[in-house]
């Protein structure tokens, strides 16, 4: 991040840190996949400085560049303006900022002991100016949820408390621009707990209209026998708690977004024999690549993707499949991150990870074979010609 800040200013401009991007410097989290930066440069200055300068829409920011896996999302501000509450939002506590020059934090609405005490009764407690509307403020909702907030403080009816801020808003606002969504997906599946922020989207409606692939998830029942935890959206969401942090304190986007996505076939499917979801995994990896070709995520991670939610089903039956079925998929190397959604899947559904252990046990064979020159990938012994 520090490369594209200090750009701005060896130019003589300011560079702030604000929102989210400044609150995750404040908790020690890793950065989100956009970077919020307010600056005195001008579209001129920036484009100066930036060559591969682009424009999102101003709904989203005055110009963007993409740098080491993160877009920097730039807004032009007056040099003589105070600091106001973040554009705009309808939470003060993303009015919060953090100076790239000094690293000192700047609290222009207040919040600093907000912050400190840290919890959602505390974090929404502030009201902002809003002057984004209610879609864009559900969606700065979810995403403070997903990243600052804990299962065990949300309680009945704290949803609605949330967004009120919002509720009654007299703006009238366009609906959210795709790269919009796919900020915020993207965001949400890198926070800690993405079950939350997800759950207020579908609580305020936002899935039903934009994201509709999501929503009908709840409308699938699943067998208790076997999924006690609850429906299709629930056993999605409960899939979440089971994700491992990366070395940098984030969690993978890619695994991220083949969980959410991995039984989106079901509502799609039809059931025979006694598969009730007959076909659902290639169902949902045509559904998966339609979502997210519609919110302009990139090709590779796309099939990446797909991969994982079409596959999703073999690892279960890892030790009973001869190789000629396993060994392609197997040799790819996504193979371990469709393992962890395996592992993800099957704790969620409180079905217990013996059969887990079972496939790694396979698999781990399978890369033993793999390695022994004088054996084939599936373990049989290779006569040499010279004998």
């Amino acid at each position: 991040m520090e490369h594209v800040l200090d750009a701005l200013l060896s130019g003589g401009h300011s560079a702030v840190l604000r929102g989210f991007s400044a609150i995750d410097r404040y908790f020690g989290q890793d950065d989100l996949p956009f970077v919020s930066v307010e600056t005195t440069a001008g579209l001129s200055d920036l484009a100066r400085i930036f060559e591969d300068l682009c424009f999102p829409g101003a709904a989203l920011a005055d110009g963007a560049v993409f740098r080491n896996g993160r877009t920097y999302l730039f807004r032009c501000i007056d040099p003589d303006e105070p600091a106001e509450n973040a554009g705009g939002s309808a939470f003060a506590l993303l009015a919060f900022g953090q100076d790239a020059k000094t690293e000192h934090f700047q609290d222009p609405s207040g919040v600093y002991r907000l912050l400190r005490k840290n919890g959602v009764r505390h974090l929404f407690r502030a009201a902002g100016k809003n002057r984004k509307g209610y879609h864009r403020g559900c969606m700065e909702a979810a995403l403070i949820l997903a990243r600052y907030c804990h299962e065990e403080e949300i309680r009945p009816g704290i949803i609605e408390e949330i967004i009120s801020p919002v509720r009654n808003s007299a703006l009238t606002e366009g609906p959210p621009g795709t790269a919009e969504q796919r900020f915020l997906l993207s965001g949400l599946l890198v926070s800690p707990s993405p079950n939350l922020g997800l759950e207020l989207l579908k609580k305020t409606g936002f899935l039903a209209e934009f994201w509709p692939e999501l929503a009908r998830l709840d409308n699938v029942d699943h067998s208790k026998e076997f999924h006690p935890e609850g429906n299709v959206w629930k056993h999605t969401l409960e899939t979440f708690r089971y994700r491992k942090p990366s070395a940098g304190r984030g969690y993978d986007l890619r695994l991220s977004l083949g969980l959410l996505l991995h039984d989106a076939g079901k509502p799609l499917s039809e059931p025979s024999g006694n598969r009730r979801f007959d076909g659902h995994a290639e169902l949902g990896a045509r559904e998966a690549r339609r979502f997210l070709e519609r919110l302009g995520f990139a090709e590779e991670l796309i099939e990446d993707v797909r991969y994982l939610v079409k596959n999703h089903m073999l690892p279960a039956a890892l030790p009973r499949l001869p190789f000629a079925k396993t060994g392609g998929i197997m040799s790819s190397p996504l193979f371990p991150s469709l393992m962890e959604l395996y592992r993800c899947d099957e704790s969620s559904s409180f079905k217990g990870l013996e059969g887990y252990y079972e496939s790694s046990a396979a698999y781990q064979s399978y890369l033993r074979h793999r390695r022994n020159p004088y054996r084939s990938a599936d373990g049989k012994k290779i006569h040499s010609l010279t004998q």
